[in-house]
């Protein structure tokens, strides 16, 4: 781990000094638990200040959601714990699925109120009498926390994402630009790296954290959220287009249908590129002469012009995408929006399309709902006094640990930090607090630990850790008016909790745990799914929905691979070629309505049988070789027809799905026009 800089002890100083300062105004309102103030400030505090101020909107959301569940529930249900322990597992489990739908700071609301209706109804089971003013009283312990942690946040030292952004967007360009230059331009076929596109993907698909904490800052940024949001959209469809361009180069370098004209203009593209410059006329100059090197597509066509004309037009593509990205950079680091509309419009319409993972949010719901209701059930059954602290922490491990593969470890690793916490709360509870005489010496008391959290807060390998160990240490230690707590309620309370953490450990990994591996190949079979479903189906009117989806679940899958093992990763080599094969099935269903009545149909025949290959299996011979004679068939039509605009869209599209299908194939010739085949996919 890196040496903390001056800006990490800012941070945990500042955070510390929200936290005082919620402590003190707490001391001073009278609050029941003063101490909910104080471990709110570090659950609200982030390093960026934008995120901050969204968790701590969404967190007094959260807030108020959950406080007025626990009003509708406690009262009614209160005769009868079993429903009652029932209905608060079955709201948690509730929240948390819908949250983990949402992959935005947004999903914190119900994450939220799922979990803090279990910390409000549980601890008032005793005294049900009492619920509106425990409710009452934990909206404001909380919202105390969120304003000072807030205040403190934009008054002294905020930290904007800005800086970082723009730091990792251009080293990301300057990634990019050296693949491009590398496996496109210089031609070199061995140089086309799958880890650099993948990591290029993984990296886009990061962006999303530091694009929500930009519309939340106090800057001119958070007035364009649709400018970010199509820069990452650009910089996911960059890839496979780049990727397109580099199998049409390596193909054609190896038929040798590279002539001297062709050459120089990926010459001049490659210094272009290095220019690093937004030029764009010399943008409009290379588009034109891309234009002129088009070869017509008719019956005269070889496989070499069709490979040709289909990397022209993703080279043109390439240069509107490249063109837009910079401006979108310019845009971020001078403030000033771009110019509308985009060159490269395929992405206009998609800016908010996230993978919804279902299957493991259900997953995670039921997980938390059982580790609730098991905790619950020990607590009913043993007659517990301070068992109300297990299936409050079940609550809470299961709903902050939900997004991992695997949460277990992480919830294994908390358990210890808990440990160790509870500890550490038990030397300052019995043998440092009693000799804290006034507020001041009691702040001198708090900092060592709460400021050494603060460190690592900032570090993203210890920082939920770090943040969860502050907020147990403050819950212990249960600082409030009227004394020192007594040793039984501290130690029957922190064996509550340790029990609720250790008990939601072994019902994760029983129904929850997966491995990165396994989540890698269940991203990877939703995709082919989706292409099924748009060959089937059709969807979206455009290729565009479907590719910033797939292109979505791709930078899911980077960060995964480094737990597969080394032979199990020869399914990712062509990962980029099925988001390539999604986009020309879309296109070829887009404009069929608009080709002859026999070429309409042979189209059909292909979409019906690129699902049968998809659905079966891409390796049985005999569904390749089908749906390999459906595209040559339909070629055939194309080009013995008229040129017009659906014309070379729909040929282009069979070139691309020709190419990521089948690219050892022979090459597509077309001196007869072939009887189509028969076999057709129902």
């Amino acid at each position: 781990m890196d040496v903390p800089g001056w800006r990490d002890w800012a941070f945990a100083l500042k955070t510390f000094g929200a936290a005082i300062l919620a402590l003190y105004l707490a001391l001073w309102i009278d609050l029941p638990r003063p101490y909910w103030a104080v471990s709110t400030v570090y659950i609200t505090s982030q390093v960026l200040a934008g995120d901050t101020r969204s968790k701590a909107l969404y967190r007094a959301l959260g807030t108020l959601l959950g406080a007025s569940m626990s009003i509708v529930l406690v009262p009614n249900l209160v005769n009868t714990p079993l429903l009652l322990s029932l209905a608060i597992a079955v709201w948690v489990g509730f929240c948390l699925y819908f949250s983990l739908l949402d992959r935005t700071p947004k999903s914190y609301v119900l994450m939220l109120a799922g979990y803090t209706a279990g910390i409000i109804s549980f601890p008032a089971v005793d005294a049900p009498g009492t619920i509106f003013d425990i409710a009452v009283s934990r909206v404001e312990e909380i919202t105390l926390g969120i304003f000072c942690a807030s205040i403190v946040s934009i008054v002294i030292f905020p930290q904007s994402a800005e800086p970082a952004m723009s730091a990792r967007l251009d080293a990301w360009i300057r990634s990019a630009r050296e693949w491009v230059i590398q496996s496109v331009c210089h031609i070199h076929a061995g140089s086309d790296s799958q880890k650099k596109r993948l990591g290029l993907a993984a990296d886009a698909v990061a962006f999303d954290a530091m694009i929500s904490s930009l519309r939340y800052e106090l800057s001119t940024f958070r007035r364009s959220p649709e400018a970010l949001a199509t820069l990452r959209q650009h910089m996911l469809m960059f890839l496979p287009i780049a990727s397109a361009m580099a199998d049409r180069i390596k193909f054609l370098e190896r038929s040798k249908g590279l002539d001297a004209s062709v050459r120089k203009l990926f010459d001049d593209v490659a210094s272009w590129l290095r220019s690093d410059r937004i030029d764009p006329d010399r943008a409009h100059r290379l588009r034109q002469e891309s234009e002129k090197l088009d070869p017509p597509l008719n019956k005269k066509s070889t496989w070499n012009d069709l490979v040709l004309a289909n990397l022209l037009a993703r080279l043109r593509d390439f240069i509107d995408l490249r063109q837009d990205v910079r401006l979108l950079q310019q845009h971020l680091h001078v403030g000033v929006r771009p110019p509308d509309p985009f060159a490269f419009r395929y992405t206009a319409k998609a800016r908010a399309i996230r993978h919804r993972d279902h299957g493991m949010a259900l997953l995670s719901a039921v997980g938390a709902f059982l580790a609730v209701g098991v905790n619950c059930a020990f607590w009913i059954a043993t007659g517990w006094p301070d068992g109300a602290s297990a299936p409050m922490m079940a609550a809470i491990v299961c709903s902050f640990f939900a997004t991992f593969d695997d949460p277990a470890p992480y919830i294994v690793g908390f358990g210890y930090s808990a440990l160790f916490g509870a500890i550490g709360a038990a030397i300052y509870l019995f043998g440092i607090l009693p000799l804290a005489t006034n507020f001041e010496m009691l702040t001198l008391a708090l900092a060592p630990g709460l400021i050494v959290c603060g460190v690592f807060m900032t570090k993203p390998a210890t920082a939920l850790i770090a943040r969860l160990m502050a907020v147990n240490f403050a819950t212990l230690i249960a600082i409030q008016n009227g004394g020192i707590g007594e040793f039984s309620p501290f130690a029957n309370s922190t064996v509550a909790v340790l029990f609720g953490i250790w008990s939601s450990v072994v019902i994760i990994r029983l129904v929850r745990s997966v491995g990165a591996a396994w989540s890698a190949h269940r991203l990877e079979r939703i995709n082919r799914e989706s292409l099924i479903d748009a060959a089937r189906h059709g969807g979206s009117n455009h290729g565009l929905e479907l590719a910033a989806l797939m292109l979505d679940r791709v930078g899911l899958i980077a960060p995964r691979l480094s737990a597969l093992p080394r032979d199990d990763a020869e399914w990712i080599a062509d990962v980029l070629a099925d988001v390539r094969v999604g986009i020309n099935v879309v296109e070829l269903r887009r404009v069929r309505t608009q080709l002859p009545h026999n070429t309409a149909r042979a189209v059909e025949h292909i979409l019906a049988n690129a699902a049968r290959y998809y659905r079966h299996s891409p390796h049985q011979d005999s569904v390749r070789s089908l749906l390999l004679h459906n595209i040559d068939h339909a070629l055939e039509l194309l080009l013995a027809g008229p040129e017009n605009p659906a014309q070379r869209t729909a040929a282009l599209a069979l070139v691309g799905l020709r190419r990521a299908l089948f690219p050892d194939a022979p090459e597509f010739r077309s001196p007869l026009l072939l009887p189509p085949p028969h076999g057709v996919a129902a």
